[in-house]
């Protein structure tokens, strides 16, 4: 069951309307636009738990965002490595 939807009406520059439009794709636009606003707010609310914990907790330090990436990476190499094994 989908969730329930409005009609909004919302004004934008014609280029990012038309390169929007463009890729859609067949969900149409007013999908593409939702996922594209959803996509923002997770980001605000990540942005807002970023600012509450730095406030709880200090600044993330270059290294510490460092370190981060490193097992990030690692850990999609050894997701590849996995899956190319799995085949």
């Amino acid at each position: 069951m989908s969730e329930p939807t409005g009609k909004y009406s919302i004004t934008m520059p014609r280029d990012i309307a038309e390169a929007a439009k463009a890729r859609s794709g067949p969900s149409g636009l007013s999908a593409y636009v939702a996922a594209a606003v959803a996509r923002q707010i997770e980001r605000d609310n990540l942005n807002e738990l970023i600012t509450v914990a730095e406030a709880e907790h200090g600044p993330i330090t270059d290294e510490e965002i460092g370190a981060l990436r490193d097992q990030l990476h690692q850990a999609r190499r050894q997701q590849t490595q996995g899956g190319a094994n799995a085949a």
